[in-house]
């Protein structure tokens, strides 16, 4: 079972920061997830929310401001004072970071509560750019913007987020189209997600940071798992 490092080393590490990039960076696992949005003057910033409210000292929408203005705000004590200064990473910053590992990168399209136009094209544009194709996938809760991805680069891999239950999700993701699923601890313990890895569907499972989690998963034959203590679980999972 692979181990994905959850917006970097984030139980260790201020989430979605260049501190907690370098720490996955460093670590022997499969890959790493991490969180897009598009500012107001159009370029593409790493962050969970929607806001800035939770993991900076400021407040706001992204969406409202510029790569300049959101730099003018620390987004790393709320972590701990040792990162304090911490700004928030574009894409290609962190892109970057991965570019001489051999790490597989999961971007995550936070497109499901405001519908950034142009978000798809600029992500694949920078992709290719950097030649990170073959170790690129892409995420979304937004099922749209899963099938746009698929339309605009059919070899890329992609992968739906789900926050409840199908009854038949692997017919739902051959729909999309997408070759993955992506799903909360609880939802993915049900017949019809170990049918999906019967049938050869692949299965990513996040957030796992407990033992007894990874062992339920390890026996359901689970692809991956999404965690924010990516060192600790590589004991776990070994």
């Amino acid at each position: 079972m692979d181990i994905y490092a959850h917006r970097g080393s984030s139980g260790t590490h201020p989430e979605n920061t260049l501190a907690a990039f370098k720490e996955a960076a460093r670590l022997p696992v499969h890959g790493v997830e991490f969180d897009v949005h598009l500012t107001k003057d159009g370029k593409l910033v790493v962050i969970h929310d929607e806001t800035i409210d939770r993991t900076s000292n400021g407040s706001g929408f992204v969406k409202d401001m510029t790569v300049a203005e959101l730099r003018e705000y620390d987004f790393g004590s709320w972590f701990s004072e040792d990162h304090k200064g911490e700004h928030i990473p574009t894409l290609e910053e962190v892109l970057l970071v991965f570019s001489q590992t051999a790490h597989h990168i999961n971007i995550e399209l936070k497109s499901d509560i405001f519908p950034y136009d142009t978000m798809e094209e600029k992500v694949l544009a920078l992709v290719y750019d950097l030649n990170l194709e073959t170790r690129v996938l892409i995420s979304s809760f937004n099922h749209e913007a899963v099938r746009k991805v698929k339309l605009l680069k059919p070899e890329l891999q992609t992968a739906i987020l789900l926050g409840g239950i199908l009854v038949d999700p692997l017919s739902y993701m051959h729909n999309v189209p997408s070759e993955a699923l992506h799903l909360y601890f609880l939802t993915a313990i049900r017949p019809s997600v170990k049918k999906v890895i019967e049938d050869g569907g692949i299965v990513r499972v996040f957030t796992v940071n407990e033992k007894e989690q990874v062992e339920a998963l390890q026996q359901m034959g689970v692809h991956a798992i999404f965690t924010d203590y990516p060192e600790k679980m590589l004991s776990y999972v070994k």
